[in-house]
């Protein structure tokens, strides 16, 4: 027999946008349930940037994940949620008077509204064609620890913002730092590209790395750079090249999507009655996919679905300061 629990809201995702989405319900006074896939909360900064430098949160001029994480978590306490993790959600029952959430454990939670602030989704990172078969030996993917990387030469491969943050993290410890792009243009912020074109980074652009050689670990990489072949010593790769982002069960939920992405209104309204959506995972005009706007969007749900769970409320709070 499956397990069983009644709450006001269940939130899929328990990412920074979660996190502060169960706090802020606490705050309406709305009982909270919060879901995710993962073991840990934090979301994909756990599980992949805890010691990244966060650099578009208010009142923090930098903030390491870990540090932000560790504070949204205190912060959600606040509303005694219950934490529902390593489990993900499968199947959404919408009824008109409230709405079941079967989990892969089997697990139904039953509440009035559900926010969806589950990131883009589960994430398959893209694959380096010449790192095939070297993964874990020497070829990874993403970097949530730095110490590993002490002393050696360290093969970063793509042009975004991730593969910029590394590399410039790194370049303290490595014994030394490629970059390795197929382009002249980055995606990376330019604040970032330029710290890094002003370290000891190696810059390598239009360039592919064609063959990584070793014994049992990666020991060397070959570059193809403007047509000229260049051997680089690499005991690490990184393969910063981004990830393709799969919706899994939720494109069994009718909801509307847009390039991987779930479509909300301006009360953060999905098509779905009673279904909510914040954060990275939402679309609509004008939309931009930074940590702060998560957080303002998890409010504007949150203040929206207080009146589906509790007619008598207002969407708008009162001020959450005193005085």
């Amino acid at each position: 027999m499956s397990d069983r629990l009644e709450t006001d809201l269940v939130i899929v995702g328990a990412g920074p946008t979660g996190l502060f989405a169960t706090y802020y319900a606490g705050f309406r006074g709305i009982r909270v349930a919060v879901v995710d896939s993962l073991p840990e909360l934090g979301g994909q900064i756990t599980a992949m940037y805890p010691e990244k430098q966060i650099l578009d949160v208010a009142g923090f001029p930098s903030v390491k994940g870990r540090d932000l994480v560790e504070g949204l978590v205190e912060q959600a306490n606040s509303a005694e949620p219950t934490y529902l993790l390593d489990r993900a959600a499968m199947q959404l029952e919408i009824r008109e008077d409230g709405l079941s959430l079967t989990l892969a454990d089997d697990t139904v939670v039953d509440a009035k509204a559900l926010l969806i602030t589950a990131g883009i989704g589960t994430f398959h990172p893209r694959p380096l064609p010449a790192g095939e078969g070297w993964v874990g030996r020497g070829v990874e993917f993403f970097v949530p620890s730095f110490a590993p990387y002490a002393g050696k030469d360290v093969v970063i491969v793509g042009g975004g913002d991730s593969a910029f943050d590394w590399a410039l993290h790194l370049e303290p410890l490595a014994a030394s730092v490629t970059l390795v792009h197929r382009r002249d243009a980055f995606r990376a912020h330019e604040r970032t590209v330029a710290q890094v074109r002003a370290s000891r980074v190696r810059l390598v652009t239009n360039a592919e790395v064609v063959e990584l050689r070793g014994t049992t670990t990666v020991e060397e990489a070959e570059l193809k750079v403007d047509g000229e072949t260049q051997v680089i010593a690499a005991q690490a790769v990184v393969a910063a090249l981004g990830f393709v982002a799969d919706l899994g069960p939720l494109q069994t939920w009718g909801l509307e999507t847009s390039r991987r992405h779930v479509v909300v209104d301006q009360a953060m309204r999905t098509n779905q009655p009673r279904v909510f959506a914040a954060g990275d995972i939402t679309d609509y005009p004008g939309k931009v996919r930074l940590v702060a706007v998560g957080f303002g969007e998890a409010a504007t749900a949150i203040n929206n679905l207080a009146p589906v769970i509790d007619p008598g409320a207002h969407v708008f709070p009162g001020h959450s300061s005193e005085g």
